[in-house]
């Protein structure tokens, strides 16, 4: 057994929320630089030059990427062999979050109440997904989404009579109706499977994935490409004014699903889809 003191929690948290915000996974700014170079609209090539030099902006003024810095969604994988002691875990991952927020000054776009709205002043709650999973250390992913884009996410509860080509459609005419709303180029996050709110945390979870990395199954892997062609021959295009790219991504995570249904989720992230990870 591994004693953990939460406050190595807090402090971790608090790192991972000042650099999500400040810069992006390197694949995904990769990704984000090439597809500027592969654009064939030349409005669409010059907001690709715009979102670089904002990126490198960012990094050398030590500035947020976006003005969203976004509600705190953290995955936490923590292992069964692992004691954490120094008080409670999820106060400890609310704390690191008001740190990260308060000192690095992003902005705090939480309110405490869905209705009376008020704001909270320090971005918490977070939103925290918690997992037990073997082993003695803690892995934690800090992913800030700007809601520009998870406003345009959506869910579906198909029947197991869809076909893949129904699916393809549906996620397609999701990001038409999308549009510009969502500050593309995107990176599309689906879930398949399991039951309506299963569904919703796979799609998070599959935006939250490296855009290097494809699903190991082929016949989802095959499912991400036909999805990304199938949206950017929308010509929506960067920013909305019209191109080649639409998308920079599509990630799909799938799970096991009742014989009567066959859910399936969407869940939208601009370019701006920051994510940052640390292992304790």
């Amino acid at each position: 057994m591994r004693e953990i003191n939460v406050q190595q929690i807090t402090d971790t948290i608090r790192s991972l929320c000042m650099k999500a915000n400040g810069e992006l996974p390197k694949s995904l700014e990769d990704c984000i630089r090439c597809s500027g170079e592969k654009e064939q609209s030349p409005a669409g090539k010059k907001v690709f030059a715009d979102l670089c030099a904002n990126l490198d902006a960012a990094r050398e003024c030590s500035l947020p990427i976006c003005q969203d810095t976004g509600m705190a969604v953290i995955f936490m994988r923590v292992g069964q062999d692992v004691h954490l002691v120094g008080g409670d875990l999820r106060e400890a991952v609310n704390q690191g979050v008001a740190a990260g927020y308060i000192d690095g000054y992003l902005r705090c776009s939480v309110v405490k109440d869905p209705l009376e709205r008020v704001n909270t002043g320090n971005n918490t709650p977070a939103v925290l997904h918690l997992d037990i999973v073997p082993g003695d250390q803690v892995e934690i992913d800090v992913c800030p989404k700007g809601f520009g884009s998870e406003n345009m996410s959506a869910l579906r509860m198909f029947t197991p009579a869809a076909s893949q080509e129904d699916l393809v459609q549906y996620v397609t005419d999701v990001i038409a109706k999308a549009g510009s709303n969502p500050c593309p180029p995107i990176v599309v996050g689906v879930g398949i499977g399991g039951d309506f709110e299963q569904c919703a945390y796979l799609a998070k979870k599959a935006l939250c994935r490296d855009v290097a990395l494809r699903n190991p199954k082929a016949l989802y892997a095959d499912l991400e490409q036909r999805m990304l062609e199938s949206v950017n021959r929308l010509g929506i295009g960067p920013q909305g004014f019209g191109g080649t790219v639409t998308a920079l991504a599509v990630n799909i995570e799938e799970a096991p699903t009742h014989i009567a249904g066959l859910p399936i989720a969407v869940n939208v992230g601009c370019h701006v889809t920051r994510h940052a990870s640390a292992v304790i």
